[in-house]
This record gives structure tokens, C-alpha cells and sequence, in this order.
């Protein structure tokens, strides 16, 4: 038995035929952007595990930051003791962009890490502080603003 041919027309394929009908409006008519184009200032990442499970989950963050185009070094503040040179070698961070601070005196990381802040001189200040108060937190947030840097607090539980 014969069926009929239907005239042939050119079939797009389904996601050009999508897109050549859209549904929906251009998704620039339904976003609106934001009014504030500021990056938050201070960010908070929590790692539960052992010392070298954490350090190999922190290990690409902190070689993204370390390669960052930004002239600023990358500080890390009071950072645990298994986050050695040797460590940071191994990781593949760029160590000529990195500072590695610890307190001294009375002199507390969250007052450390305010003052790196507030200076400028780095574009990523990471902290190693736990528990962190909301007054702590704000006070990181104010200096980061003021020297247009960022802060990034590792909880390690």
C-alpha cells in the first residue's frame, strides 16, 4: 500500500525551531539587572572532614585565587599548620601572589585580617576564623569594603 507524500518541507532541527518561535519573552525583558553591581564582600566556606580531605576540596579555590589578573596579592590569614609551602606547591598555587600572615603579640587573626583588608594591597584576604561572631563578620565586611578587597572565611569542622 502507497501513502500519499505530503508536499516536503525543510525541517529545522528542534532547537533552532525553538529558537526561531520563542515561548517566552528575550529573557533581558524579564531580568532586570541588578542596580547595585558591587560583589558581596565577604563570602564563608564550611568543610567538614580530615585536614588533607579539606585542604584538597580548599586546594582549586585557592588556585583560582592565587592566578587571579588583579595585581593584589592573595592573603591568607593565621591559614592551619598542614597548609605548608610544600603544600602549596604540590596544589599548584602560584606562591608569588600569595602572603602568608600570622598574629603577632595580642594581636587576634580577625584584627590581622581586618587590617590586610582595609589596606587594599589584596584582592582575596582568606581567614581561617571559627566560631565567627555577626560583629566579626560585619567588622570583616566594612574593612573589605574599604580597601575593595574580598573576604573569604574557612570554617573547618
Amino acid at each position: 500500500m502507497q501513502f500519499p507524500h505530503a508536499p516536503q518541507q525543510a525541517q529545522l532541527p528542534l532547537f533552532e525551531a525553538f529558537m526561531a518561535h520563542p515561548l517566552t519573552p528575550a529573557l533581558k525583558d524579564v531580568v532586570e539587572p541588578p542596580k547595585n553591581n558591587t560583589q558581596e564582600a565577604f563570602s564563608e566556606l564550611s568543610l567538614r572532614g580530615t585536614a588533607g580531605s579539606c585542604l584538597n576540596l580548599l586546594a582549586p579555590i585557592l588556585r583560582e585565587l592565587s592566578q587571579d589578573q588583579d595585581a593584589r596579592w592573595l592573603t591568607l590569614i593565621a591559614p592551619p599548620s598542614s597548609l605548608t609551602q610544600a603544600w602549596l606547591r604540590d596544589a599548584g598555587l602560584n606562591r608569588e601572589r600569595i602572603l602568608l600572615l600570622h598574629p603577632r603579640g595580642n594581636q587576634s587573626p580577625q584584627q590581622l585580617a581586618c587590617e590586610a583588608l582595609r589596606l587594599g594591597r589584596s584582592h582575596t584576604v582568606v581567614s581561617w576564623l571559627n566560631p565567627l561572631s555577626s560583629s566579626a563578620r560585619q567588622q570583616l565586611v566594612s574593612a573589605a569594603r574599604t580597601g575593595e578587597a574580598q573576604s573569604l572565611n574557612i570554617r573547618l569542622g
